[in-house]
């Protein structure tokens, strides 16, 4: 398990890098560095592990040979774990263990990623590793509310960047008509107004 390969899944902003070791058709393992940290925290430890499994050590964004998110775009959280959806994703895994790694208590936001996800998407966990990590709790009460409204944001966003299409090029009557439809407080005037600046003149419309 010495010997890897480099991996590069597209989103938005660039790629997210990952690193990956073992046979493709093996168990898939997906593997979360720490604070500051990047894939290569596994490199020492990967070899020990048991073989036959396929090792995907993810750069989150920001961190290692992954992309940074655009200046002035905070690293939140639950970006970290949306990123985890989209390699999940974009490796067709639908079940697979998570093997999270955070280091000491500067992390503490850190920690919380591979739980968070098992938490938001149970079904898709076999099986959850820790390493010098706390697990994610939250009060009874706000479970249930937690859970599916961050899930929902997550999952319609990658529904969204699935469908992104080219952007469609329209008359200036079909654009206007189009802004009135999905604005109905709007008069004609007021929607060419906006028009002037809110659209884009290219050569097919």
């Amino acid at each position: 398990l010495g010997m890897f390969s480099e991996l590069k899944f597209p989103v938005p902003w660039g790629h997210v890098a990952a690193k990956a070791w073992g046979p493709s058709e093996g168990h898939p393992v997906l593997c979360l560095h720490g604070w500051l940290d990047n894939a290569n925290t596994f490199d020492k430890l990967i070899p020990l592990l048991p073989r036959g499994c396929y090792y995907v050590a993810m750069d989150f964004s920001g961190h290692g040979l992954s992309s940074h998110r655009p200046a002035g775009c905070p690293y939140h959280f639950l970006d970290y774990v949306t990123d985890v959806r989209r390699v999940a994703a974009a490796l067709q895994w639908r079940r697979f263990t998570l093997m999270g790694h955070s280091m000491g208590k500067f992390s503490f936001s850190y920690c919380f990623i591979s739980p968070q996800f098992c938490f938001l998407y149970p079904e898709m966990v076999d099986k959850l590793i820790l390493l010098e990590s706390l697990g994610f709790l939250l009060a009874p009460e706000d479970t249930e509310a937690w859970l599916k409204s961050k899930r929902r944001v997550i999952d319609r966003l990658l529904s969204l960047e699935a469908k992104q299409q080219t952007p469609k090029a329209r008359s200036p009557e079909a654009a206007l008509q189009r802004l009135l439809e999905a604005n109905s407080h709007l008069t004609a005037e007021g929607g060419a107004i906006l028009l002037q600046r809110g659209a884009t003149e290219t050569p097919t419309g």
